[in-house]
C-alpha cells in the first residue's frame, strides 16, 4: 500500500515536492498525498498555482477540484491524476492538524515555521510517525544529505532534516574531497543566490537585516548563510574548518557555491575535474553532476540534481612548490533539485 503523506506548507517548496512525487511516477503508487496545509483551503487557487509557474512551466499532470461539502464556497479538495488531496487550514500548533484522522504517516514540514525538532514533533502528536524538515534543523535531530550520508538514517529517527538546498550542493563537492582522498584542510563557501520568497519586492521594513530589505530584484544583497558550517553536521571531518556567505542576487531561480578550499593533500584541477567525474558516474550518480560546456544559470533551470560541477571554472592560486588551493564552483537549481531530495530522502526512509 502506498505511504500516506501529508504536505504542512504549501508554497515554493511545498507544491515542487508534490510535483516531484507527481513527476518521479510516485503519486499514488508509492506515495499517497492525504492533505496540504497552508492559510487557504482554497482548492482552485492551489490548482492555479500548480498549473502555471513562472520559473518552471506548466504542470505536466491532470489537475481538478471538488467540494467536500455542497454547502463550501469553495473547493477544498484537489484532484491530480485521479487522486483526492484535502487541502487544509494551517494552524499554529501542528498538534492540531488532522493527521491521524487522514491516515498520514509521513509529513513534510516545509513552512519554515516549525524547524526546531521538538516543534515538528508536534505533527507526530497529531497522528503522524515521521517528520522530515525542508530546512536546517534545529534541536534533536539528524541532518541528512542524500549522497552523503543517508546510510545513517536509523528507523529509530522522528524527525530529520533534509539541510538546506545550498548544504545539499556543497556537501556533495566536500564528499568527493574527501572519498578521493584529498582531504580539506580548510574553506571558504560564497553561495550566489537567487532571490527567494522571504525577500522583498521593494525596499521594506527588516529590522534584524537592513540589508535584507532592500529590493530583491535590483540589488545584490550580501547576507549570512549556515550551509558551510552545516557541511560539518553531515561530514563531521570537516567541522569547525569551514565558513561562508551568501550574495542574494536579481534571478529567480538557480543559484552556484563558490567553494575555496585548501586541501591536505596535493593535487591539480585535472585530478579533481577526474574525481567529480568518477563520483557523478558512481556513488553521486543522480546527486551531482558535471558540466563541460560554458553554461549560465538559466541552462540549469529544472535540474533535479542537487549539485553541478562546473569543470570550465575550476581555477588555482599555488605558487611553485604549492598543489592545495583551489577554486571550485557548482551549480544547483536551489527550488527543483532541493525539492527531489526530499522526495529521494522519503523514499530512502520508507525503504531503510
Amino acid at each position: 500500500m502506498p505511504t500516506k503523506i501529508g504536505i504542512n506548507g504549501f508554497g515554493r517548496i511545498g507544491r515542487m515536492v508534490f510535483q516531484a512525487l507527481c513527476d518521479q511516477g510516485l503519486l499514488g503508487t508509492t506515495f499517497d498525498v492525504v492533505g496540504v496545509v497552508d492559510m487557504s483551503t482554497d482548492a482552485d487557487y492551489f490548482a492555479y498555482q500548480m498549473k502555471y509557474d513562472s520559473v518552471h512551466g506548466r504542470f505536466k499532470h491532470d489537475v481538478k477540484t471538488e467540494k467536500s461539502d455542497p454547502s463550501l464556497a469553495e473547493a477544498d479538495t484537489l484532484i491530480v491524476n485521479g487522486h483526492k488531496i484535502r487541502c487544509i487550514m494551517a494552524t499554529r500548533n501542528p498538534e492540531d492538524l488532522p493527521w491521524g484522522q487522514f491516515g498520514a504517516e509521513y509529513v513534510i514540514e516545509s513552512t519554515g515555521l516549525f524547524t526546531e525538532a521538538d516543534k515538528a514533533r508536534g505533527h507526530i502528536k497529531a497522528g503522524a510517525k515521521k517528520v522530515i524538515i525542508s530546512a536546517p534543523g534545529k534541536g534533536d535531530l539528524k541532518t541528512i544529505v542524500m549522497g552523503v550520508n543517508h546510510t545513517e538514517y536509523e528507523s529509530s529517527m522522528d524527525v530529520v532534516s533534509n539541510a538546506s538546498c545550498t548544504t545539499n550542493c556543497l556537501a556533495p563537492i566536500c564528499h568527493v574531497l574527501l572519498q578521493e582522498g584529498l582531504g580539506i584542510e580548510k574553506g571558504l563557501m560564497t553561495t550566489i543566490h537567487s532571490y527567494t520568497a522571504t525577500q522583498k519586492t521593494v525596499d521594506g521594513p527588516s529590522k534584524k537585516d537592513w540589508r535584507g530589505g532592500r529590493a530583491a530584484a535590483i540589488n545584490i544583497i550580501p547576507s549570512t548563510t549556515g550551509a558551510a558550517k552545516a557541511v560539518g553536521e553531515v561530514l563531521p571531518v570537516v567541522k569547525g574548518k569551514m565558513t561562508g556567505m551568501a550574495f542574494r542576487v536579481p534571478t529567480p531561480d538557480v543559484s552556484v557555491v563558490d567553494l575555496t578550499v585548501i586541501t591536505e593533500k596535493d593535487t591539480s584541477i585535472q585530478d579533481i575535474d577526474a574525481m567529480m567525474k568518477k563520483a557523478s558516474e558512481t556513488y553521486l550518480k543522480g546527486f551531482l553532476g558535471v558540466a563541460t560546456e560554458e553554461l549560465v544559470s538559466t541552462d540549469f533551470i529544472h535540474d533535479e540534481r542537487s549539485s553541478i560541477y562546473d569543470s570550465l571554472a575550476t581555477l588555482q592560486n599555488n605558487l611553485p612548490g604549492e598543489k592545495r588551493m583551489f577554486k571550485i564552483v557548482s551549480w544547483y537549481d536551489n527550488e527543483w533539485g532541493y525539492s527531489n531530495r526530499v522526495v529521494d530522502l522519503m523514499k530512502h526512509m520508507t525503504t531503510a
